[in-house]
């Protein structure tokens, strides 16, 4: 074959793999119609690096299912759901809350949405500040008797991350199970000695979608950005911080860090749990039986409800999401948000400009210091269009 029929041969596979994308993405790939086709627009116009683009940012694994329920605790699950679900339609009262009453229709779609269950048990404590969230942290994770179930999107080797790692190792050596499961985008530079020391003492510490390349995920666009630990079955964290300097304040680039964190003492610690395992089975093929970390009973003092939602790169619907959108639409008087990146969808920039259009208060508080140059200017240009509806917008 000759040279330029060599060119005509491979440029062909490429027209016929472009072409093979674009139905992909017309029919198989759950989008909003902006996403269809400025991906349809890339693959035509630059198809060789559209391909590569679409590979690293643009795959979708709404279609593909990557977490696996055990099968018996599900049934559990829905069992629990169904009989909430009933008791909400007929008598919201039983739970003994007005809030329930209030908000049952919120608490009705979570559950449609997500399978989410309500407990009305549960102890919180709030942390906005990070010495003070992972203090409470290592004094719980030093009173550990059965198990310790970690996961961060970034973990850093740093002091904060070799304290909370020489604490895990501690309780590693006294026979306490330990598993830790970390972003391999997020902490991509986490000392390679130092996991070793962790995994020799007895740390079982795994990524989550590693990359197959030295230098490149084609799965980037699908990190895990949670923030949990669960101790023993009875105690939980859920929030914002991840585990590095930079969050008790140390960074002279960022200053002070103000984020959220939740500790959860209740029935509801078993929803962090099940997502927990539902993410380490997916990502070492263990198959950790979730019946054996399953609270049946864990009474508190408190009656605080909670629900447990979770979205993931395989979910077909977009319960988080949905879940804001319907609280914005349903506000009367106010909504405060407050959030490093202001970059939300159409469909909740929407619902910000209808309510402040509606006449609620609507005020985002943002960051004064970007973390990423791009998604702050990005940040700016959404807060530019919901100004102009007439959304108050501050920086701190």
């Amino acid at each position: 074959m000759e040279m330029p029929q060599i060119i005509t041969f491979i440029w062909s596979l490429i027209i016929v793999f472009n072409i093979i994308f674009i139905f992909a993405i017309i029919f198989l790939e759950r989008r909003s119609v902006t996403a269809t086709l400025a991906w349809i627009m890339v693959l035509s116009f630059i198809p060789v690096l559209g391909v590569i683009l679409y590979m690293i940012l643009g795959q979708n694994l709404s279609r593909r299912k990557i977490f696996k329920w055990e099968k018996k605790l599900h049934q559990i699950v829905q069992a629990i759901v169904s009989r909430q679900q009933e008791q909400l339609r007929n008598d919201a009262g039983k739970f003994g809350s007005d809030i329930v009453e209030k908000h049952s229709d919120l608490i009705m779609m979570n559950m449609n949405d997500d399978e989410s269950a309500l407990h009305m048990d549960n102890e919180v404590k709030i942390f906005t500040d990070g010495r003070e969230k992972f203090a409470n942290l290592l004094e719980d994770i030093q009173k550990a008797k059965h198990h310790i179930h970690m996961q961060y999107y970034i973990i850093r080797s740093d002091e904060l991350g070799r304290k909370i790692g020489a604490a895990l190792i501690a309780k590693a050596s006294e026979g306490v199970e330990v598993r830790v499961l970390y972003d391999d985008s997020g902490s991509k530079r986490f000392s390679k000695q130092f996991a070793k020391q962790l995994r020799n003492a007895g740390v079982q510490f795994v990524s989550f979608f590693p990359g197959k390349l030295p230098l490149v995920n084609v799965r980037m666009n699908y990190r895990n950005h949670r923030k949990l630990v669960i101790i023993d079955g009875k105690i939980g964290y859920i929030g914002g911080f991840n585990i590095g300097d930079e969050y008790l304040g140390l960074n002279k680039k960022f200053g002070y860090w103000r984020d959220t964190h939740l500790r959860i003492e209740g029935l509801s610690v078993n929803n962090i749990q099940a997502r927990f395992i539902l993410d380490w089975n997916q990502a070492t093929k263990q198959e950790i039986n979730f019946m054996h970390y399953y609270a049946t009973t864990y009474i508190t003092n408190s009656k605080i409800g909670i629900q447990i939602v979770s979205s993931g790169p395989d979910s077909t619907m977009e319960q988080i999401k949905n879940g804001y959108i319907r609280m914005i639409l349903s506000a009367k008087k106010y909504v405060y948000i407050q959030t490093p990146y202001l970059i939300p969808d159409e469909s909740v920039l929407d619902a910000l400009k209808i309510a402040a259009l509606s006449g609620v208060d609507v005020r985002v508080m943002i960051p004064n210091k970007p973390d990423h140059p791009f998604v702050y200017w990005a940040t700016y240009a959404n807060a530019g269009a919901l100004l102009q509806a007439g959304v108050r917008i501050y920086t701190h």
